[in-house]
């Protein structure tokens, strides 16, 4: 039993981004040390594209680029070499084996995929593609700099999401997925403040925290941490981030007390690396000590502790050192990209639920732009359009949009930039469209959305719901199967080609392409009917029937192993 406690604090230490101080006191509590770094090896030889994978260049402003500014880049191959310069040696604390014992990488990834499954069912999860493209750019920035400084002893393929809490709070989990709080992104004042807290949790993932804190206390299996894990993130994000929920795992019950935290080892390690990745690309090293210390002055006010300070301790020590750092750190004038801004008011309404509530917001961002308060006029104004949508007046939404733009677009040629638009404009001019009826509009739009940013996954998306939405479904059909084909992992791409080759009336189409996203979501009884479903279908030739036949066979193994762990867990 005291083995299986252990286990229990130790994975929802990193899990929910919360340290192990009530479990044994093999990881010290001690400030870190002097000695070398861990995780520090060459990943491959091969340079590193500043550009999320499937995202075009230009979508986000500097990232890859003629506009980069990292590091004093020009976006060319020499801005990435600028990546290479060299800097201080990051000294580590000592937190064991680096290897992570016994749980290899493909089972933290594994882990973190079923984890994510549920992370996805819960209400709290926000599906937004404009904010997945733009947490994602900024991880892939990180992660460049990271392969460049050789940081960390892998390359996880991280992947970003958002959660509709406004708790001040952000965690990470084995694999690569971390969960940014809507409360915290909104908090951030800069660009560089919002990478200095994803290159924290990144900091966790590549130092393999999970893994290193069960090896040093136990060498226990991956079924084992798979169910502590699986219940514990499904809990915390359907209660909103509650990360005092309690735990069931096979008929027993284990209290999970709220003060729970990473040793402070383990988060110094993390600012270390992080901050490296940040001064690296081209982030303004101040970031991570301003941002942590006004988290800091608002745990001493009478608000009360934020999320974050209280899972992730901040401690004197702490900011000293991230301060130091930031002090030897080479200046450099980083540009921050437009998204940012955007996206910010777009989740400063999308993190409220109600009509009344974006009300609310349109008279917080108008009485900001009255009072001269507001940092950002166009995004302002973009969130203004924002809530106007949700509340359902779509001409006032279409106004605010307007004014968005042309605020924007003076502003890039005051800044000698070519006037453009951006994702996030150009995705809500379809969207608005769409919601008010004007389906054709509405294609149109989204025609020019992902013509201008073909990488973007939110044009994608919104493009995808405009044909629906006219019902031009061999058009969606077509383009959804692209996307199944350019990003097989994604439910999404699955979900709108069932729902357009429905619509075409090509029913094999619609139960495979159903299977799939069922699959994909854990759900396998399901997606095998689907897929028995598509088998006996009369008019099905024996090239598509061996296909299915040899996906069912496929997909009923891999449900019968899943079955198998989750008795092992018992």
């Amino acid at each position: 039993m005291l083995c299986f406690n252990r286990l229990v604090a130790a994975a929802l230490a990193v899990a929910l981004a919360v340290p192990p101080a009530a479990f044994g006191q093999q990881l010290s509590d001690a400030p870190p040390s002097d000695g070398p770094p861990l995780e520090i090896g060459p990943l491959n030889s091969s340079v590193i594209s500043l550009v999320p994978p499937g995202i075009a260049s230009g979508v986000f402003g500097p990232y890859g680029s003629k506009d980069s500014r990292l590091a004093g880049g020009n976006g060319t191959a020499n801005g990435n070499a600028s990546l290479r310069a060299p800097l201080t040696a990051v000294q580590l604390p000592d937190l064991g084996d680096g290897s992570g014992g016994a749980l290899t990488l493909q089972e933290e990834r594994k882990v973190g995929e079923r984890v994510m499954r549920q992370v996805r069912r819960g209400p709290g999860y926000l599906a937004d593609w404009l904010t997945r493209d733009y947490l994602n750019s900024v991880a892939a920035r990180l992660a460049a700099a990271a392969s460049a400084q050789y940081i960390g002893g892998y390359k996880p393929d991280f992947q970003l999401f958002a959660i509709r809490d406004p708790q001040i709070n952000a965690f990470s989990m084995p694999g690569g997925f971390i969960g940014i709080n809507t409360g915290l992104f909104v908090t951030t004042q800069t660009e560089s403040e919002l990478a200095s807290v994803i290159g924290h949790e990144m900091g966790h993932v590549l130092q393999r925290h999970i893994a290193r804190m069960i090896a040093v206390n136990e060498r226990s299996g991956y079924a084992a941490l798979a169910g502590v894990l699986f219940g514990i993130l499904a809990g915390m994000i359907a209660n909103s981030g509650d990360l005092g929920s309690a735990i069931v795992l096979g008929g027993h019950a284990y209290a999970v007390d709220e003060q729970l935290r990473f040793s402070r080892a383990a988060e110094h390690e993390a600012d270390r690396v992080g901050f490296q990745m940040l001064a690296a690309a081209g982030y303004d090293p101040y970031g991570m000590p301003s941002f942590f210390e006004r988290l800091e002055r608002a745990s001493m006010s009478d608000a009360g502790v934020p999320a974050y300070a209280r899972t992730h301790p901040l401690t004197t020590d702490r900011l000293a050192d991230i301060e130091d750092r930031a002090r030897r750190a080479p200046y450099r004038q980083p540009r921050q990209s437009p998204e940012f801004g955007f996206v910010r008011a777009r989740l400063r309404v999308l993190q409220d639920r109600s009509p009344s509530e974006y009300a609310g917001d349109v008279r917080r961002f108008t009485a900001e732009i009255e009072d001269k308060t507001a940092p950002n006029v166009a995004a302002n104004w973009y969130g203004i359009a924002v809530a106007q949508m949700l509340i359902g007046r779509y001409d006032a939404a279409d106004a605010a949009l307007d004014k968005a733009r042309r605020i924007f677009t003076a502003d890039e040629v005051q800044e000698g930039e070519v006037a453009r638009s951006s994702p996030s404009l150009d995705v809500l001019a379809s969207d608005i469209a769409r919601r008010a009826g004007r389906a054709d509009d509405a294609v149109r739009l989204g025609e020019i959305a992902q013509r201008r940013w073909p990488g973007s996954h939110a044009a994608i998306d919104i493009h995808l719901q405009a044909l629906l939405a006219a019902r031009r479904f061999a058009d969606a059909q077509a383009l959804a199967l692209q996307a199944t084909r350019a990003d097989p992992d994604e439910p999404a791409w699955w979900r709108y080609l069932a729902r357009a080759s429905a619509g075409a009336g090509d029913a094999l189409a619609q139960h495979r392409a159903t299977a799939e996203a069922l699959a994909l979501e854990g759900a396998w009884p399901s997606a095998v009917r689907q897929l028995k479903a598509a088998r006996d279908i009369e008019a099905i030739d024996f090239y598509d029937l061996s296909i299915v036949k040899a996906r069912l066979h496929e997909f009923e193994a891999r449900y019968k192993a899943e079955r198998e762990d989750e008795r092992n867990m018992r």
